[in-house]
């Protein structure tokens, strides 16, 4: 659906590498594919929303007023009023543009039928291989790590976003509950201390993960307000403006100098002969 002015993302600046943007205070982008096939949107009394598909099996929550960070979650269900068979959650400061393309995607899958937005991972198979979510990054240039026995890392040209891939059996409580989920991308310095992150449980499926990973990678700026940078952008990301400064107001002699230049240039004067009481008259010529 058409967003109203207000439901846009916009700015003054761009922001490159986009992992290193935060997310804006519009939440529609990442709304509006559930909500264009009919999903049921209601909020609760402190302002929570909350999206449930037709078939109950897929649920959003976006939290702004919840227990803490994870301001979206997303949970998909093999049976309505059982657990859940995977989750997402991203946090407070992720950028808005990455939730938008997992919930773009999502919309897709779920269009398909349970069979796409249930399938889980499946190490070699073409469309199910968990993999397929890394090729996006070493593509444009992430780098594999080994942090340490049970992970695997894959990290940005500047070593300010990582993709975590935890190995060996994960409690699924755990890893719908906390960041010990079988996949962690985050961005910042520290894993304790991030920018932002995001994480998915390990029945997730691939393609949902390749959305979001295609999102990061992709090398176009986001557009941010300066006025809203925070620090850490400011000191390690690129950020130009989106539109070219307005010339300056011309002053009054400013205006009078361009009119003298666009006045035409005033002709030299004709040589005419001047007498004077000392001027000699011109001798007459030789006779004939």
């Amino acid at each position: 659906m058409p967003h109203d002015d207000h439901d846009t993302i916009d700015g003054d600046v761009y922001v490159a590498p986009r992992h290193l943007a935060r997310s804006t205070a519009v939440s529609d982008p990442g709304l509006d594919p559930l909500r264009d096939l009919g999903w049921d949107l209601h909020h609760d009394h402190l302002g929570n929303a909350y999206l449930t598909a037709p078939d109950g099996k897929l649920r959003l929550g976006y939290l702004p007023e919840g227990d803490d960070d994870g301001l979206w979650r997303i949970n998909a269900y093999k049976d309505a009023f059982g657990p859940p068979a995977w989750g997402v959650c991203f946090n407070d400061s992720a950028p808005t543009e990455f939730v938008t393309a997992f919930t773009t995607a999502l919309a897709e899958a779920y269009r398909q039928g349970p069979d796409r937005y249930l399938a889980r991972p499946l190490a070699g198979s073409t469309d199910r291989d968990p993999f397929q979510a890394v090729d996006p990054l070493i593509n444009r240039g992430w780098c594999f790590d080994r942090p340490d026995l049970r992970t695997f890392a894959i990290t940005s040209p500047d070593g300010l976003a990582t993709l975590e891939y935890t190995t060996g059996d994960l409690d699924p409580a755990i890893e719908l509950e906390t960041r010990d989920a079988r996949w962690h991308l985050w961005a910042g310095t520290s894993s304790a201390r991030p920018y932002w992150y995001a994480t998915a449980s390990t029945d997730t499926p691939a393609a949902l993960l390749r959305a979001v990973t295609e999102a990061v990678a992709d090398p176009a700026p986001l557009p941010r307000w300066r006025d809203d940078t925070p620090s850490y952008v400011k000191d390690h990301a690129q950020t130009s403006p989106i539109h070219p400064p307005s010339p300056p107001t011309p002053t009054p002699l400013d205006v009078r100098r361009a009119a003298a230049s666009r006045r035409p240039a005033a002709l030299p004067a004709a040589s005419v002969p001047r007498w004077s009481t000392t001027s000699r008259h011109a001798l007459p010529g030789q006779r004939r």
